[in-house]
C-alpha cells in the first residue's frame, strides 16, 4: 500500500533536513539514512516504539539500537521531529560546537541505548538487554537495526547462534536489506547470502516486509511473536531511496555531492540555495 501524502511530505521534510544537516557539517552516510528512514519513522514518528517523550529511562520503554550506527544522522532526525532532541543538537553536527557526531552515542542523548558505529555490537548488546528484561518479568521489547553488509562481522553470527537458546521473543532484530556495503553490491563481496535461511537454521523466527512501506512494515512489528524465539524481520529497501541518482549505487556510501550532484538533490529535494549557505 502506497504511503499517505502526509507521510511523504514528512518523509520528503526529514531527508532534506538530513541532507542540508550533512552537507553543512561536510560529511554523511546519507545513502545508509535514506535506506532506513521509513523505518526509523515508523518507530518513532508513528510511535510503535514504546517510549515516554518526558521520561528516556521510563523503565517499561521498549528499548532500539540502532546496530548499522553511519546512518545516526536519519536516528537523530526522526528524534528531533519527536522533540527527543533539540534542533540546536541537531544543527550542531560535526560543527566546532557539535553535540552530535555521525553515529548514535550515549554520551550525546539520554535516548541513545547503546553507543555503535564498530559495526557487529549492537545484536550482542540487544541480546544482553533482552535477557536482562526477561529476568525482570518486563514485556518490553528490544529493537536492533542491522545492515546487510554488517552482517559479514563474526561478532554478529555469535549473537545469533545464541539468542534462540536464551528465548528472548522479545528480541526482534530488523535487517535492512538494501544489498550494498560500503563498496560495492553484497552478492559481488559473498555471493547470494540467503539471510532468511541462515537465521532460520539457528532458530529464529523470520518474517520479511517491505522497508518502504509505512503500513506493510508496522504490521510486521506489531506482529505477535508466538514462536517463543528472537524475531528476524528482513526489510527490503532501496540504498539512498529518494535521490535518483544515489538509488542502488554503492558509490554514494560515504559521499557528498559535486557541484553538478548538487543540482539533482536541490531538485528532488526542494533545497535552495539559501538554506544551504
Amino acid at each position: 500500500m502506497a504511503n499517505t501524502k502526509k507521510e511523504e511530505q514528512e518523509l520528503l521534510e526529514l531527508r532534506k533536513r538530513i541532507f542540508i544537516t550533512g552537507f553543512k557539517g561536510g560529511m554523511a552516510h546519507l545513502a545508509s539514512c535514506y535506506s532506513c528512514l521509513e523505518m526509523l519513522y515508523v518507530f518513532y514518528v508513528k510511535r510503535l516504539l514504546r517510549f515516554d517523550p518526558q521520561n528516556p529511562k521510563w523503565e517499561n520503554r521498549d528499548r532500539f539500537i540502532l546496530s548499522k550506527g553511519h546512518a545516526g544522522l536519519a536516528l537523530y532526525g526522526v528524534m528531533e521531529k519527536v522533540g527527543l532532541i533539540s534542533s540546536e543538537q541537531y544543527e550542531s553536527y560535526l560543527t566546532s560546537v557539535s553535540q552530535i557526531g555521525g553515529e548514535p552515542c550515549m554520551r550525546d542523548s539520554e535516548w541513545i541505548e547503546a553507543t555503535t558505529g564498530s559495526l557487529g555490537h549492537g545484536l550482542s548488546m540487544g541480546l544482553g538487554m533482552a535477557m536482562a528484561l526477561k529476568q525482570n518479568k518486563s514485556n518490553s521489547r528490544v529493537y536492533v537495526m542491522l545492515g546487510d553488509g554488517e552482517l559479514q562481522e563474526g561478532v554478529v553470527w555469535e549473537a545469533i547462534m545464541t539468542a534462540p537458546s536464551f528465548g528472548v521473543d522479545n528480541l526482534i532484530a530488523i535487517l535492512d536489506c538494501n544489498r550494498i556495503q560500503k563498496m560495492d553490491f553484497v552478492c559481488k563481496t559473498i555471493g547470494e547470502p540467503k539471510w532468511r535461511d541462515k537465521f532460520i537454521s539457528f532458530g529464529w523466527d523470520v518474517i520479511e516486509t517491505e522497508g518502504h512501506d509505512i503500513e506493510e512494515f508496522s504490521k510486521s512489528i506489531s506482529c505477535e511473536n508466538t514462536s517463543g524465539k528472537p524475531r528476524l524481520i528482513i526489510a527490503n529497501t532501496i540504498k539512498g531511496k529518494g535521490v535518483s541518482i544515489m538509488e542502488n549505487n554503492p558509490n554514494w556510501h560515504f559521499k557528498l555531492p559535486g557541484r553538478k550532484e548538487l543540482k539533482v538533490f536541490k531538485e528532488e529535494l526542494g533545497i535552495t540555495d539559501a538554506e544551504l549557505e
